[in-house]
């Protein structure tokens, strides 16, 4: 792409089907009057293989489609989009670039998250890679972007490889020879070390056991990273076939502005009535939903949820981005919301209440809460010690983010 060019005003969606390891072109995306409009291709729609790219959203049909509401853009392409992360490379990187949505996916990186890519051409599919760096050039140029320093050109447009990948933390995606990876750094700035907290909340996410996304520490100029395998990439003998999934924000049809009304009761109605399997994908979710309250990972928004989408059935994709909050006090809510007797109030008597609208019956729900506290309790010391976490990191956690005295409150069952 010539990054000097003028903002675009359209681009082309390409998908990866199921099972395939080549892109084909679903659609085009238009700018309107600050909105992002999409139409299906016709070519498209008559593929005896073609599937919607949301089946909230975007149906396969005919039509050009307008995001509702406050909606600029629909929720499943914004999906695909960087986040506060990428976005802060881009701009580093090209600093008077004046960028919209549509100028955010078409300079981002083409290894992103799910199934879709951006395009300027319909006929000819170009991706937008690097060679990848070595690890330690890209924690030094995490470093570089958090303290406004200018890249060396040799890393910067490796750190640009990872532009597409969301959140706001310093990432990159990496892959090692049939492993595709998200790797997380660590920065100077950071009050606590928040690699190996989350190192330390995923592992006790899988004893629980949550499905949650396979992780790994590595050292790396004498400090940790986190690898984070993907789970939207599968390595076959004829190449590499992506996942399309979809966040929460996109199951519930909301924009960012609109997340902090995403609630775990709607997503629930939302898994009874259209996914595959709702009783399992019903009962992780809630025991997400405890564990998060359990360990104060209070950042659980509806982007840190997703689901896959074959064209044919939802399912709740690995749990991923789980990690303890650093917080002194002791009163916490979540991000998404609860919606119980106490509101949002992260304490287990209030997702005791709704667990009812996840077809779990009280005496089941205490039982899964009690299950959770005792693996916490009897895999804490050994999860810090295998992070090599030292005792100041332990002690800022333990009874603050994780079982704080607030989220047991009142519970003696």
């Amino acid at each position: 792409m010539n990054f000097n060019m003028k903002s675009a005003t359209s681009a082309y969606v390409w998908i990866w089907l199921p099972n395939q390891t080549q892109p084909v072109v679903a659609g085009m995306i238009e700018k309107q009057n600050n909105k992002f409009l999409f139409t299906y291709g016709k070519s498209y729609r008559a593929r005896e293989d073609a599937i919607s790219l949301s089946p909230f959203e975007l149906p396969l049909k005919m039509g050009t489609f307008e995001p509702k509401g406050m909606n600029t853009i629909h929720s499943c392409l914004r999906d695909a989009a960087p986040d506060a992360w990428g976005r802060r490379v881009i701009l580093h990187e090209y600093p008077k670039l004046m960028a919209d949505e549509l100028d955010y996916m078409l300079f981002s990186g083409s290894n992103r998250i799910g199934a879709l890519d951006f395009q300027l051409s319909s006929t000819e599919y170009i991706p937008r890679t690097t060679n990848v760096s070595k690890l330690a050039d890209l924690l030094n140029a995490a470093e570089y972007i958090d303290k406004g320093l200018p890249l060396p050109a040799e890393v910067g447009t490796a750190l640009m490889h990872g532009t597409s990948v969301g959140g706001a933390r310093p990432k990159c995606l990496i892959n090692d020879k049939e492993k595709y990876y998200i790797a997380k750094f660590p920065l100077s700035s950071d009050i606590y070390d928040l690699v190996k907290a989350e190192y330390i909340a995923m592992k006790m996410a899988s004893l629980i056991p949550l499905e949650v996304s396979k992780i790994h520490l590595k050292t790396v100029l004498g400090k940790k990273i986190l690898l984070i395998e993907r789970f939207d990439r599968t390595v076959t003998k004829h190449g590499v076939s992506r996942h399309l999934l979809l966040s929460g924000l996109s199951l519930l049809s909301l924009n960012e502005l609109e997340a902090r009304y995403a609630s775990y009761v709607d997503l629930a109605e939302i898994i009874r009535a259209r996914f595959a399997q709702p009783k399992e994908n019903l009962k992780e979710l809630y025991q997400r939903l405890i564990f998060n309250v359990l360990i104060g990972n209070t950042d659980d928004h509806a982007r840190n949820i997703s689901a896959f989408w074959d064209g044919k059935y939802l399912k709740l994709t690995p749990a991923y981005d789980i990690l303890p909050q650093l917080r002194s006090g002791q009163e916490a809510s979540q991000a998404m919301l609860i919606e119980g007797n106490q509101d949002n109030l992260s304490t287990l008597s209030n997702i005791l209440s709704i667990c009812e609208h996840f077809l779990i019956t009280q005496d089941e729900a205490k039982n899964l809460i009690n299950a959770q506290i005792a693996i916490i309790q009897d895999n804490w010391l050994k999860l810090c010690e295998e992070a090599d976490l030292p005792k100041v990191e332990r002690e800022k956690l333990w009874r603050r983010s994780i079982l704080n005295p607030f989220c047991l409150y009142g519970w003696n069952n």
